[in-house]
């Protein structure tokens, strides 16, 4: 199995240590850095050589200083290559959407077993995955429900402009299919899918998969 670097910012001394022992019974994630909160983790990704950043980075919410979201805006923009996770409680739904737009690609409750972890980080990693706790998806979907979604996709049908190649994939993400599941399924790259997925959500006006989905059950798209 590869190894994949990690890194984790938590403000909270027994969490940070808790996440600790959790990767002693991983097989495949090595720890690159711990931070206390936003700043930190970014002077620690400031230090590091190319070849040895993290790959994927968990991030806390609330953190003193610089918080969660705010670090993920700006490492998004400065180490577009990694990948954060949002490591949250079940009470801070309201962030969601927040640190969707600053960039993060997935959401774990803080109580998940090193299993969840890791298999969170790979993936994210191998097939462009956007991991949550199950908790967390249904909060997300509920948050969804109650968002005004944009005059123009609010329709029976389809928007014109989804080629029919868009409208099978948008079938595969609502049945909760990945880019790699999707890529075998239709006889294209992985690559292919994931662009076809980028103007799905151009022609739809969102920016996430949750809200691909909502949309799609709304207007019984498929």
């Amino acid at each position: 199995m590869m190894n994949f670097r990690i890194a984790l910012a938590e403000d909270n001394a027994v969490n940070r240590n808790t996440f600790m022992q959790k990767l002693k019974v991983t097989d495949c994630l090595q720890l690159v850095f711990s931070a206390s909160d936003g700043n930190e983790c970014l002077e620690q990704l400031k230090g590091l050589p190319h070849q040895s950043l993290p790959q994927v980075i968990f991030m806390d919410l609330e953190m003193p200083g610089m918080d969660g979201i705010e670090a993920i805006h700006i490492a998004k923009s400065l180490y577009p290559q990694i990948h954060f996770i949002v490591l949250t409680v079940f009470d801070d739904d309201e962030k969601i959407f927040e640190a969707i737009k600053a960039g993060a690609s997935g959401y774990l409750l803080k109580h998940e077993p090193a299993v969840i972890l890791q298999d969170a980080v790979i993936n994210v990693m191998e097939s462009g995955g956007a991991p949550m706790s199950p908790a967390i998806a249904r909060k997300t979907l509920k948050l969804l429900s109650k968002t005004e979604v944009p005059a123009e996709t609010v329709s029976g049908s389809l928007p014109v402009s989804i080629t029919q190649r868009e409208q099978e994939i948008l079938q595969h993400m609502v049945n909760g299919w990945d880019a790699k599941r999707i890529a075998a399924a239709s006889y294209i790259s992985v690559l292919t899918v994931r662009k076809h997925i980028a103007n799905i959500y151009e022609k739809l006006h969102v920016n996430s998969k949750a809200q691909v989905i909502s949309l799609a059950h709304k207007n019984k798209w498929v």
